[in-house]
């Protein structure tokens, strides 16, 4: 068994004062990748992050007012102690700020979404018409190859992986996006960071943008035999986003779900190619700038 090693919870990216996070949370101890993090607002709550290489057992998942634990898919786990503001991974191997940062805070950014009623949801997001446009769909749906499209073509990108709401706004993720070898290839785009996580990785940087924009609807991908959008009515756009939670427990406040299925919505259907992601892009912004 390898020994115990803990690393994190060190002075981190605000040690100088400056505040700085992703997900409407300050972050502290993994400062060493300062460049996927965002200003923050300082009445954002703080957490600090450690990571222990120690081999464990699974827990019973479990997420009280106070605390959570939850499995990592990868094998390892995090407790999130929300008093003490601390979240620790337990995991096989050592992990860089950098993979603490994107992809495996995620779900302590989902717990923490959840006791601070933010609704969170499974999505990429974009913005277009001066707002953030949630890009949903299955595992492998193409969204952060999408995402990645608009990246590259000089389109603020908001979130690749998760995306946390309060009121009207929704807060910025990690400044990246991790693609498959498939769609790195097609894109010409990535930094290879080897396999993180359950998957191998190429990695495409992204701009620093506000640290939350206004929120303005849903795109909800999937395959189909032609390129065509079909705008939702609202029992299926409640139905759809309810599918992306990312933590399938009681909200505190169902009504807020209600509302953000008010917003406009669209499911986009295009084949399995390669050669029309530029044009299905191009839709998704023709899409959300007029309705914005």
């Amino acid at each position: 068994m390898p020994a115990e090693r803990t690393t994190g919870a060190t002075p981190g990216p605000d040690a100088d004062g400056e505040a700085r996070g992703v997900y409407g949370i300050r972050l502290r101890g993994i400062g060493g990748a300062n460049e996927l993090l965002v200003d923050a607002d300082r009445r954002w709550p703080t957490m600090s992050v450690v990571s222990t290489v120690r081999e464990s057992e699974p827990v019973e998942e479990r997420v009280t007012d106070t605390h959570a634990d939850l499995n990592l898919k990868t094998g390892g786990r995090v407790s999130v102690d929300r008093e003490g503001g601390l979240a620790e991974f337990v995991v096989p191997r050592p992990l860089s700020d950098e993979e603490l940062i994107h992809p495996y805070l995620a779900p302590v950014a989902s717990v923490m979404a959840h006791w601070l009623r933010r609704p969170c949801f499974h999505a990429g997001a974009f913005i277009s018409g001066g707002g953030a446009w949630a890009l949903a769909g299955d595992r492998e749906a193409g969204k952060s190859s999408l995402l990645a499209w608009l990246a590259l073509h000089g389109h603020a990108v908001l979130a690749d992986d998760i995306v946390v709401l309060e009121d009207s706004n929704a807060f910025a993720g990690p400044r990246s996006i991790d693609l498959r070898s498939d769609a790195a290839a097609h894109l010409e785009a990535g930094r290879g960071i080897g396999v993180v996580g359950a998957r191998a990785r190429w990695r495409v940087a992204l701009s620093t943008i506000p640290s939350q924009v206004p929120f303005r609807g849903w795109i909800f991908l999937s395959w189909g035999s032609a390129v065509e959008a079909e705008s939702l009515a609202g029992p299926e756009r409640l139905v759809r986003l309810l599918g992306q939670r990312t933590l399938r427990i009681v909200p505190h406040d169902p009504a807020m779900h209600l509302a953000l299925a008010a917003l406009p919505a669209w499911e986009v259907r295009r084949p399995k190619d390669w050669r029309l992601v530029g044009e299905v892009a191009e839709r998704l912004l023709d899409l959300t700038s007029s309705a914005s």
